[in-house]
């Protein structure tokens, strides 16, 4: 049996130049975003617990609970929107196409009844209300020409709702059913966020022309603005209301979060600016915020997510962050099993510790893209699309000196010899490529396609898999190498081989969905049929005690054999990873790390059945 202990979560899928929603829901103190496919429940007082929601069919742009807490409404590109149970396995209640394009925000009536939804619709509405069980209009809504950014539904009688967008406009409309009431034009630039006060007296749009202005609720008049001095000094993005509808929270472009003051008469003054923490990069632009309780969350462009205290404004905020894009490799230091690297195709490696999740980003002094790492006692040796490899000396959180080899080729694997880490077996295309330190000591061309590659820890032998499916053994003298054998068993070229930890075995798996374990002494197969996913395989990883072989595969699940019994005596977790498994490592006998498309990385507990 495996069981899910810890999910550490991936951050909100961000885009320059545009805010994002996250919201989330008072009662249970839960916030919602999305990345790719996925919407991502975490409390904001319990870090390690997360839930994801993975049903949609494209890219999810916006959730919220419903006013009772019970059921969410999200929304992704293709227009549309799905509404789920909180509990229960997230029971799906009804699926809606409600606009031709992208929705971009949704909201919910008071009552819970209603579901207003904007976005970009090609030509047609959009905007739109319908009944949340039917799906049947509630009004008409006209008087936008380009993309609505932003709806929402005034919380109190009489009902009003309030749109804006890339026109520069913000439309009132009345009803039920809804029809256009009014319009203003006094935003110079589109206007990214409109939020009706919890008590109903307030709305307040803001806008890329680093303006925010307040309206009377009711009759949709302006009644004031927020004050210019010690104001935004960029587009400012998102804005969210104190529960008391005192006070707002908004966030910018230049890398600040502000709390003001909102007085009666609708004029706003800043009362606390609050610094984002970070090298004020153009990743620390913050685009989405919420006021929850006396929690104030902020996201940045990067995706680090801050608490601050709304009680305690001076007290410094609780950040956390993770992958925003595929996880696709993934180490265990062997010095201390409960650390985990993790690197995305972006550049970013992220350090975690088991137990208590977000450790921390490991900056680089040159950030290059990571198509493969590894890593070593104090080092991580990581390869990229430019032909370059690099060897980054690790102190403690923090990466020291880089030292990069030009290979002249595109790498497709690199392994490193554990006990001289020094000796690097690079694959490429033609063949391979032995690297002492950061020196070449030879490129071999093998005369067949090769995929994957792996060097024994003593840097003696080497195994070459090919496009055909075979596995070529080497020996390898100095820097010279010379065939042993050639062992056919798989049926499709080869994706990852992995030496044993006390090197007696080894496993090799290919894109045929078939793993194989061999004795290294004999050449034989030690253990077949290990034929139970339905995709490539992209990533396998041994036990420390040598008796258990984990795979990880395109076809999202990771699958569990032990070495001692048949491969049908396995342990299956299914859709471990929304889009597919591509990294997978043991940190001892009863844990394994597993990392995937949907940029999460989850620590599973086996127990032998």
């Amino acid at each position: 049996m495996a069981e899910l202990k810890e999910t550490y979560a991936c951050v909100p899928s961000t885009e320059r130049g545009r805010g994002i929603l996250i919201s989330g829901d008072s009662k249970s103190n839960s916030i919602l975003y999305c990345n790719g496919r996925s919407v991502i429940i975490r409390y904001l007082d319990r870090p390690l617990q997360v839930a994801v929601y993975g049903e949609h069919g494209y890219q999810a742009t916006v959730a919220r609970y419903s006013p009772n807490g019970e059921w969410i409404a999200s929304a992704d590109v293709s227009g549309t929107v799905r509404i789920w149970g909180t509990h229960n396995d997230f029971v799906l209640k009804k699926e809606f196409r409600v606009l031709s394009g992208r929705i971009d925000d949704l909201q919910w009536s008071p009552d819970g009844m209603r579901i207003v939804a904007c976005g970009d619709g090609k030509g047609k509405s959009l905007v739109r209300t319908f009944m949340w069980d039917s799906g049947t209009n509630v009004g008409e809504f006209d008087g936008h020409s380009r993309r609505v950014l932003s709806c929402a539904f005034k919380p109190t009688r009489p009902f009003r709702i309030a749109t804006c967008g890339e026109d520069f406009l913000v439309n009132f409309y009345e009803g039920p059913p809804f029809k256009f009431k009014l319009s203003h034009r006094e935003h110079s630039n589109f206007v990214n966020c409109l939020r009706f006060s919890p008590d109903g007296s307030k709305l307040i749009t803001v806008s890329s022309d680093k303006k925010g202005i307040i309206y009377d609720a009711k009759t949709g008049d302006i009644i004031g603005e927020l004050s210019s001095e010690d104001g935004h000094k960029g587009s400012i993005y998102a804005v969210s209301w104190s529960p008391d509808s005192k006070q707002v929270l908004t966030v910018s472009a230049d890398k600040s979060a502000k709390v003001w003051d909102i007085s009666d008469d609708g004029k706003g003054t800043v009362k606390k600016t609050l610094a984002s923490p970070g090298s004020g990069g153009v990743e620390d632009m913050l685009v989405g915020c919420l006021w929850q309780n006396d929690y104030l969350v902020t996201v940045s462009l990067g995706g680090t997510i801050s608490i601050f205290s709304a009680s305690d404004l001076e007290k410094p905020p609780m950040s956390f962050s993770g992958h925003m894009k595929n996880v696709n490799s993934l180490a265990v230091l062997r010095s201390d099993p409960k650390i985990i690297l993790t690197s995305s195709y972006d550049g970013l490696i992220v350090k975690w510790i088991q137990g208590i999740g977000y450790s921390g980003k490991l900056e680089r002094k040159v950030n290059s893209q990571i198509k493969c790492f590894a890593v070593v006692e104090g080092e991580i040796v990581s390869c990229a699309f430019d032909n370059k490899i690099w060897r980054v000396s690790l102190l403690g959180d923090q990466c020291g000196d880089a030292n990069s080899i030009d290979v002249g080729n595109q790498p497709n694997d690199l392994s490193l010899a554990l006990n001289s880490p020094e000796l690097i077996l690079v694959s490429i295309e033609t063949g391979v490529i032995l690297l002492r330190g950061t020196k070449v000591l030879s490129t071999i061309n093998l005369g067949f396609t090769v995929t994957a590659s792996a060097i024994s820890p003593d840097g003696t032998e080497a195994i070459v898999g090919g496009q055909d499916g075979k596995l070529h053994l080497y020996s390898i003298t100095g820097d010279s190498f010379s065939e042993e054998v050639v062992l056919e068993k798989h049926r499709g070229a080869i994706t990852v081989i992995r030496y044993s930890p006390d090197v007696s075995m080894f496993a090799s798996a290919d894109v045929n969905r078939e793993a194989v374990v061999w004795d290294r002494a004999s050449r034989e197969v030690k253990l077949k049929n290990m034929l139970y996913h339905t995709a490539r395989i992209n990533c396998l990883a041994w036990s420390p005690d040598n008796t258990m072989v984990a795979t990880g595969s395109l076809d999202t699940c990771v699958i569990i054999y032990d070495i001692s019994k048949p491969a049908s005596y396995r342990i299956t977790i299914k859709g471990a990873h929304l889009g597919g498994v591509y990294g997978l490592a043991f940190t001892d006998e009863h844990s394994i790390v597993s990392s995937g498309e949907d940029a999460c990385v989850r620590v599973w507990g086996i127990t032998p059945q």
